[in-house]
């Protein structure tokens, strides 16, 4: 089994424990599932940077990324940096991050959040929402075409954007989708986790133009987001190169200020 194949099987025990619990009518009692949302891909069209910078706490590649800084220190360091939005690991098991660090985040900021999950069932959207996300990643390594085109209307039925991964052109085939606002190219490869930013010079001439263009992993310098804004790249999800820092927030601050 890949790391992706154990996250999976993983969250559908943790969905099924979880619908059981706080179901979808309950969720939509929350008082942020009738917050009016923000436009992430909007956001990045608007953008000088692009940058969707990220919380992450660890990694199953890199173990502990950084597990001493404050969500709320961190969230608010971002958006004094002035990036496009915040990508918010929720998963527990794997990632160390949860749907409180969601929720403390949206307390603090006003841009667009990300919320980062490996979404195997409609269930995860409607959560997104009770907790205060903008916008919800879609993994098509994951999930089959239909599942793509349900979950997709699901979130835009709710206000949400949607990301959607891919890491070759077989995935970006079946993820052409009306309801998808971003198309995101992630550089790691999710069975091996090496790296390489060729995958979205490779894809970005496949990608239709009424899609926003987002380059994911494996992003550290200013000239590599340069390169790829040269492929029509208007997102870049920034991960590990801030979190990995003891200040995450200065240091997308001076990126930005060097992009």
């Amino acid at each position: 089994m890949t790391i992706l194949d154990k996250i999976i099987a993983y969250k559908h025990k943790e969905v099924k424990a979880k619908k059981a619990t706080f179901p979808i009518s309950v969720l939509k009692q929350s008082a942020l599932f009738l917050r009016e949302t923000k436009s992430l891909a909007e956001a990045l069209k608007t953008s000088s940077s692009g940058i969707i910078a990220e919380h992450k706490r660890r990694s199953p590649s890199k173990s502990v990324i950084n597990d001493k800084v404050l969500i709320t220190d961190v969230a608010q360091g971002y958006q004094n940096a002035g990036v496009s939005g915040m990508s918010i690991l929720t998963d527990t098991n794997f990632f160390g991050g949860s749907l409180d660090d969601l929720l403390v985040a949206r307390n603090v900021v006003e841009f667009p959040l990300l919320r980062k999950e490996f979404i195997v069932d409609a269930y995860q959207i409607y959560e997104a929402k009770a907790y205060g996300a903008d916008a919800i990643l879609l993994i098509a390594a994951a999930l089959t075409e239909s599942q793509l085109k349900e979950y997709s209307a699901i979130a835009k039925s709710l206000s949400l954007d949607v990301l959607l991964e891919v890491h070759n052109e077989e995935e970006l085939n079946k993820s052409i989708i009306p309801t998808v606002d971003m198309l995101g190219v992630n550089n790691r490869n999710l069975k091996t986790f090496k790296v390489s930013i060729d995958i979205s010079k490779e894809l970005s001439s496949k990608i239709p133009t009424d899609f926003v263009k987002v380059s994911e992993s494996g992003i550290s310098s200013v000239d590599t987001i340069n390169e790829l804004k040269q492929y029509g790249f208007q997102g870049f999800l920034i991960g590990e190169n801030f979190m990995k820092t003891e200040n995450p927030g200065q240091s997308a601050l001076k990126f930005i200020k060097q992009l």
